[in-house]
């Protein structure tokens, strides 16, 4: 790894640091694609072998990797973010950060006469009653997010 790239992995998890635990993995699990390139994932051979495999392995390895979120690479972000933090509670506080993510984007509606960011607005604030405990920072984050990605 490269220096910059070990800088800014320390930055985005000082970051996550300053945040409550819950907000923490939150911020952690929407940075995941970055921090996984940032630490040379996926290798060259775990590339290979992804994209020889089937469309329905690959399916089935990302879909394992998102249910399974608590007991990858996040756990490690999450837990060098609150060091003093219960292992339980770290991945109690994934698994609710990756059902947030989840909802912010289950309820996007797929109606293009409303307006674009008024149906952004909408998802957040339907994911936002089923997760009423983050920080207003996070759920703008979480719009933010979900206008850049559903574009």
């Amino acid at each position: 790894m490269n220096p910059r790239s070990h800088t800014e992995i320390e930055t985005i998890i000082a970051e996550a640091a300053r945040l409550p635990l819950k907000d923490a993995a939150f911020a952690l699990w929407r940075q995941r694609w970055r921090l996984a390139t940032l630490e040379g994932r996926p290798t060259e051979e775990e590339a290979r072998a992804y994209r020889a495999s089937t469309p329905e392995q690959q399916a089935a390895k990302l879909r394992h990797d998102h249910d399974y979120a608590q007991d990858g690479p996040t756990f490690g972000h999450l837990k060098r973010a609150h060091s003093r933090a219960d292992d339980a509670d770290i991945k109690a506080a994934i698994i609710a950060a990756v059902k947030f993510d989840d909802d912010c984007f289950r309820f996007f509606p797929d109606d293009r006469t409303i307006d674009y960011w008024q149906r952004c607005l909408f998802a957040v604030a339907q994911a936002q009653k089923r997760s009423p405990d983050y920080l207003d920072s996070t759920y703008q984050a979480a719009r933010n997010h979900v206008a850049h990605q559903m574009k």
